[in-house]
């Protein structure tokens, strides 16, 4: 049913539900739920209502806007920094969990976080190696072809290469062409 200015019907009753649809309603009754007892306000013995809460630190987390305030606990392992965090925050900061642009800036965020990842590994004495990493020579060695018949991804799988290597291409594609412009230049 399509929202309109006008009032919307009322919903059914719960007659008409039990009635349209077998076993609607089933729940209903506490004495039939199987969980009903683990619903019931228990004495546990502890000795607070509400948890003591952590201290938040000078990094501030991320909170979605939907929440008044963080949870109890929460992680500090990795804070938000750079540009990726910056991203991740607008995502926080500005929208709600059920749009879809949350997500896409925290998917874009995290992009940006793999990027600089394998840009700071380059200037390491132990650069990524894209051929290794993704498997490739175990898949050679281990039974290529039972590996690749058979998967659930099989519509897919020739756009691996590309997704895999395609970046790697690109990126020694626009350090040759940078090159090449320096070298005119000088």
């Amino acid at each position: 049913m399509a929202y309109t200015p006008e009032k919307p019907t009322p919903p059914p009753s719960a007659e008409e539900l039990r009635a349209r649809i077998p076993g609607w309603g089933a729940d209903l009754d506490p004495a039939d739920r199987p969980s009903y007892p683990k619903e019931k306000a228990l004495d546990i013995g502890a000795h607070w209502t509400f948890a003591e809460e952590q201290p938040e630190g000078r990094d501030r987390r991320e909170r979605s806007i939907e929440h008044g305030r963080l949870t109890p606990v929460f992680g500090t392992a990795q804070p938000l920094r750079g540009v990726a965090g910056a991203i991740r925050r607008l995502a926080y900061d500005r929208f709600s969990e059920a749009r879809a642009a949350h997500w896409l800036l925290l998917v874009a965020g995290d992009r940006v976080d793999a990027a600089g990842a394998h840009l700071r590994s380059l200037a390491t004495r132990h650069p990524d190696n894209p051929i290794t990493e993704t498997g490739i020579t175990a898949e050679r060695r281990w039974n290529p072809l039972t590996s690749r018949l058979g998967r659930v991804d099989a519509r897919h799988q020739w756009i691996d290469p590309i997704l895999v290597a395609g970046p790697w291409i690109l990126a020694v594609v626009g350090v040759v062409a940078v090159g090449r412009r320096l070298l005119r230049r000088g």
